[in-house]
């Protein structure tokens, strides 16, 4: 059984994912608008990766004897001005979802429920690579700056990005 103090954060964890998701899905659409398919595509493929995490926090609430709730959630911004700033913007939200999954860690331990304890221990090895790859693709855009050419070959490239050739890219670090 959930002790109510951690139904209430899985709960709000469990929100914090499906916006993470909307986010992605905005993303996507502006940049799908902006005509950079590569990167509208990277991120249609993690909004879907989202909302999976998201539906993994449910089943885990109500299986351990919990409700899970589908709350409202904040809409996501719609307009992000440069490739960049987006870009920016999502490593900004990626390390606040890290935040927020390591305060849930320490509810496991405030509430000795070392079973939910071991369960996010996916969700924090998630988030390690969830940040390296955003960091990643942020220091690629930068590195490019305002050259067109290599804009053409990062939305090109983007398409073949994954976690394990981010950690590539960060010295070869596994996460």
């Amino acid at each position: 059984m959930l002790s109510k103090k951690l139904e209430k954060a899985l709960n709000n964890q469990i929100r914090i994912e499906a916006e993470s998701s909307q986010v992605y899905l905005s993303m996507a659409s502006w940049a799908e608008v902006k005509g950079l398919e590569g990167v509208a595509g990277f991120m249609y493929r993690h909004s879907d990766e989202e909302r999976m995490h998201m539906l993994k926090l449910v089943k885990y609430v109500n299986e351990r004897g919990g409700h899970a709730n589908i709350s409202d959630l904040k809409a996501p911004e719609t307009e992000f001005g440069t490739l960049t700033k987006m870009l920016q913007e999502l490593y900004d939200h990626e390390v606040f979802v890290s935040q927020s999954i390591n305060e849930l860690v320490h509810v496991t331990l405030e509430e000795k429920d070392y079973a939910t304890h071991n369960f996010l221990q996916w969700y924090v090895a998630e988030q390690l690579e969830e940040e390296a790859l955003a960091r990643t693709v942020l220091d690629k855009i930068n590195l490019i700056g305002n050259d067109k050419g290599g804009l053409y070959l990062f939305d090109r490239d983007i398409q073949q990005l994954t976690v394990e050739s981010a950690a590539s890219d960060n010295g070869g670090e596994q996460f």
